[in-house]
């Protein structure tokens, strides 16, 4: 899971809620940097000034600029996982229920749209071991509407959907929510997050309901 993602960058710092945070100021200083310049043309040195860290001091947290690329890709997972644990511990049951966990992933991916387009521009600078965890990270928030919709399959709630049509539009809706942030720049101008969220999952619930195999 992403906590054992995590750990695997090593630290000489102890205090794990230090590590924490610090690499979450170190992640959200690097994306605007990363995007502006380039992931290769961005300096260690130009990196620890944004952080207000010393190059030493930063160093304590990470070992290499990957290091800090691989951050940023898994700080969108965990943010994800953590709001799609919210949504579904509320009281909510059948398409409620799925509706409020796309509409907290959108949410997510609203705000962190910066870093969802720089993993899809540099993830592949990545040494193979981290571009390997990222994408098992995106197949387990894939996976989270694959459950879900396999749940109301089996309540009655939806059609007799075939297992690829439903392993698809579990896919569908990871790329719908990715989709805001690659056209953010008409869509911000068109829609707001909550126009969007309401007509994108209007979309989905007619296609599950509307179209059994």
């Amino acid at each position: 899971m992403l906590n054992t993602d995590i750990k695997e960058v090593a630290t000489q710092i102890k205090n794990k809620e230090l590590v924490k945070e610090r690499r979450r100021q170190i992640v959200d200083a690097a994306v605007p940097l990363f995007i502006e310049r380039g992931y290769h043309k961005t300096t260690t040195r130009a990196l620890a000034q944004a952080t207000g860290l010393s190059i030493g001091s930063m160093y304590e947290y990470i070992s290499t600029k990957d290091d800090v690329l691989y951050l940023v890709c898994i700080a969108i997972h965990a943010e994800v996982e953590e709001a799609v644990k919210q949504a579904l511990g509320r009281e909510l049951v059948g398409k409620a229920a799925l509706a409020e966990v796309i509409r907290e992933y959108f949410l997510v991916c609203n705000r962190m749209s910066d870093h969802i387009l720089l993993m899809y521009q540099a993830t592949h600078f990545l040494p193979p071991k981290w571009q390997k965890k990222v994408l098992e990270a995106e197949l387990r928030i894939t996976d989270i509407f694959i459950k879900a919709m396999r749940k109301l399959k089996s309540k009655g709630m939806l059609p007799e959907l075939r297992d690829d049509t439903i392993n698809l539009m579990g896919h569908n809706i990871s790329v719908l929510g990715h989709t805001w942030s690659f056209r953010r720049w008409y869509f911000a101008k068109n829609f707001t997050i909550e126009q969007y969220i309401e007509q994108q999952t209007d979309f989905i619930m007619r296609f599950l309901v509307e179209n059994p195999d």
